[in-house]
């Protein structure tokens, strides 16, 4: 006899909203990982990663109620929470480095993606990728991180920018095209897409926490 089949997130969420706690510690076991390393590539910082997966579950939970999942999986929609986390993030550091500006001047304080740039210097080649993946709009980044770095296809990937499929193909494939027009031969033509291994603080799209 085979062994059940493991419960769907869809059916965990559900179990979690009618008092089975557990339940969505079961979600986050399945996820965290996935979520956290994309808030990792997002921001450029492991550190800073811990911090903003754990607020990501824990809006989750906040707002699990409000959440009737539509697919299987949660892990779309997390994402979707991750970005709007990392873009909170992102407002706030700037809130901080122009109330820092303001002050006397003194020692710069060295600033971690210093740091993330530093140790792929060494390699001209993922240095040109990242330099060309700056100048990306925010929507092409975003479409990138998710299709290329997560592996996400373009159904879940929708899922989680809030756009339709169609939305998503296009974007990717500009996203690419301009990539690889501005590394050139950083990157060769059939991949025209940042290494997997490249991380690097990315500026994500203007979305607002729930």
């Amino acid at each position: 006899m085979s062994p059940p089949a493991e419960p769907t997130d869809r059916e965990l969420w559900r179990r979690a909203v009618e008092g089975e706690p557990e339940c969505f510690g079961l979600i986050f076991d399945r996820h965290s990982r996935p979520v956290h390393a994309y808030c990792a590539r997002r921001t450029g910082s492991p550190d800073a990663a811990d911090d903003l997966t754990s607020i990501v579950f824990l809006e989750a939970w906040r707002r699990r109620t409000e959440i009737d999942l539509h697919d299987e999986s949660a892990l779309p929609w997390l994402f979707g929470v991750a970005n709007r986390v990392v873009q909170h993030r992102f407002r706030t550091t700037m809130r901080h480095r122009a109330a820092l500006s303001r002050l006397p001047a003194h020692t710069a304080t060295p600033d971690h993606a210093d740091d993330v740039a530093a140790r792929i210097d060494g390699d001209r080649r993922l240095s040109r990728v990242k330099a060309a993946f700056d100048r990306l709009t925010p929507a092409d980044q975003d479409v990138l991180a998710l299709c290329v770095w997560q592996g996400l296809d373009y159904a879940t990937a929708a899922i989680a920018l809030g756009v339709p499929i169609g939305t998503v193909r296009s974007r990717l494939s500009r996203a690419r095209g301009r990539l690889q027009a501005l590394a050139g031969d950083a990157i060769p033509d059939e991949e025209a897409e940042p290494s997997a291994q490249i991380l690097v603080p990315i500026r994500p799209t203007a979305l607002e926490l729930p």
